[in-house]
């Protein structure tokens, strides 16, 4: 049994690791996470943490100041117990429970060895990024103190939470995945409870109700079993008297929590990964329902072609929602502004021409910002068909009409009359907002077909799907926000201004002075945002002619 789950878990790693190394998006982004979250956070654990274990050994505390210490330790250990056995609910659900090669790996041993291995493969990972830094901060809190305890007992701790958070978290994660994967009237709405679920998750954030949670469990878990190997950690603190009682029923408690963890993940696992999966044909019959609705309301409006391709790429989408998900990323960039928007009940005009500005921007990028790539295999029997480039194209930018317009109307109409602008300003806004919505489509076919991306891209562990090429994003997105911010330097009547400030920010540094003419800021804002309003017109032929004289490989 311990050979064969070793196995298991041996490969579990492997493909976790060339899953991430193989990747250049994940090895950037982690790049990005450790530069950006967990450079800071290292440099001031690091500077604070010595003067802090010299104040503990320094100073003789008071029973009053004891307990306080107490109670954050304990409090911070339940909450981390909890975010990590989270962690592993929504890895279990989105990854781990979903294995690979199941026909092969589930008949060749025992379900016990791949739940032992499944799970032991989890815990190295999470084990892999949290020892390293727990050792460093105990190393750093040690070295003011005088006292080698916190680096034996901090990774203890860790190690301890990781055993028994990661099981748990495995199996509530597996019957989450099977009641959305097998049991019928659940599986039937999965979309629509994954997207309330982080439609919630990221109220909460912007709303500031995830902390009122946390700051709940962190008051009422501090004496509760899950605060108890907190007692573990207060063992390398000089001053504080741990609880024993504590520290003997961490260890206990651990055993027999592993214990049951194990017991009721084998047939948990055995159940779901021999079950069959959930049966949504009435789905797929609403679907042509649907889409026969649109056909039949665009019938008499546009040419056939042109209706086929809109209802094809509004139908594709339904199937598979997952791929707009990169739509919805600069979304999370704005919680920040959601918060400050509830918290003063005013919406600044700013925030909303940035709000319209984004529906501009995303009705562009829903279709048509991968014509070609898109097609996926049938690519040489559409190209090689009778469709026309015209058709072609014109059905995509119908497709985001249809949907961005009346998202834009009501974004616009919402955000306009809440905030300070006057009637003639939101109006213009509106109108500005429709018509983008309306116009960027087109320029997006263009640098979607002038960058396309043919291969799928892997989104979770057997989800694979056809996105925009990064080139296409960045370029589309330097499209809109260039001429943008000439429109704003023009109406602000901002150059002079703009020239001072670079006149003054060149004084500052040692290299030679750079002066730049007010007109001439004025000249380039013209020609930029004319350039702007024609790349539209320019983009849509080039995409129509791409798509005529596209040769297959």
């Amino acid at each position: 049994m311990a050979h064969a789950s070793a196995t298991v878990a041996g490969i579990e790693l492997r493909r976790t690791v060339r899953a991430v190394v193989s990747s250049r998006t994940k090895l950037l982004t982690i790049a990005v996470v450790a530069l950006v979250v967990l450079g800071p956070m290292t440099a001031v654990g690091l500077f604070l943490l010595p003067e802090l274990g010299e104040q503990a050994a320094a100073a003789s505390l008071t029973a009053e100041t004891a307990v306080t210490v107490t109670e954050y330790v304990t409090g911070g250990v339940a909450v981390l117990w909890v975010f990590l056995m989270m962690m592993s609910i929504m890895r279990t659900v989105t990854t781990v429970a979903d294995v690979d090669k199941p026909a092969f790996l589930l008949l060749s041993t025992a379900v016990r060895n791949t739940v032992v291995g499944i799970v032991a493969a989890e815990t190295a990972l999470y084990a892999a990024v949290l020892l390293p830094f727990t050792v460093l901060f105990a190393a750093a809190f040690a070295s003011g103190a005088g006292t080698v305890l916190p680096v034996l007992v901090a990774p203890l701790l860790v190690a301890l939470l990781l055993v028994t958070a990661i099981p748990v978290g495995f199996v509530v994660g597996i019957w989450v995945r099977h009641l959305i994967t097998v049991y019928e009237p659940v599986a039937r709405y999965r979309t629509l409870l994954f997207a309330a679920f982080w439609v919630v998750y990221f109220g909460a954030i912007a709303t500031g109700g995830l902390n009122v949670v946390m700051w709940s469990l962190f008051t009422t878990l501090q004496t509760s079993p899950l605060g108890w190997p907190g007692h573990l950690l207060l063992v390398g603190v000089p001053g504080i008297d741990p609880s024993t009682v504590g520290i003997a029923g961490t260890v206990a408690g651990s055993a027999l929590l592993v214990g049951l963890a194990f017991l009721a993940a084998v047939p948990s696992a055995q159940r779901h990964w021999f079950a069959d999966p959930a049966r949504t044909d009435d789905d797929e019959i609403d679907e042509e329902t649907s889409s026969d609705r649109l056909a039949g309301l665009l019938s008499g409006i546009v040419s056939q072609p042109v209706r086929t391709v809109a209802v094809t790429a509004v139908r594709r989408t339904k199937r598979a929602p997952i791929q707009l998900a990169y739509a919805g990323y600069p979304l999370l960039g704005a919680l920040g502004f959601i918060q400050q928007i509830i918290e003063t009940g005013t919406v600044p005009s700013f925030m909303a021409v940035m709000f319209c500005l984004y529906v501009v921007w995303a009705a562009g990028v829903l279709f048509t910002l991968n014509p070609l790539g898109d097609l996926g295999p049938a690519l040489p029997a559409v190209v090689t068909s009778t469709l026309t480039g015209r058709q072609a194209i014109r059905g995509r930018m119908l497709a985001g009409a249809l949907v961005a317009v009346p998202l834009a109307l009501f974004v616009s109409l919402a955000f306009g009359i809440v905030s300070p602008l006057s009637l003639e300003h939101t109006a213009a806004l509106t109108a500005g907002t429709v018509v983008g919505a309306v116009v960027t489509p087109a320029l997006a076919a263009g640098v979607g077909s002038a960058f396309p991306r043919f291969g799928s891209v892997k989104l979770t562990n057997k989800r694979e799907a056809v996105m925009p090429s990064k080139t296409s994003f960045v370029v589309y997105t330097f499209a809109i926000a260039l001429p943008t911010v000439a429109a704003v330097v023009l109406y602000l009547e901002a150059p002079e201004l703009i020239a001072g400030f670079v006149s003054s920010v060149s004084a500052w540094t040692p290299l030679p002075d750079v002066s730049i003419s007010a007109r001439a800021i004025t000249v380039g804002a013209w020609i930029v945002l004319i350039s702007g309003l024609i790349a539209p017109v320019v983009a849509y032929y080039y995409a129509v002619e791409r798509f005529d004289w596209y040769a297959l490989e």
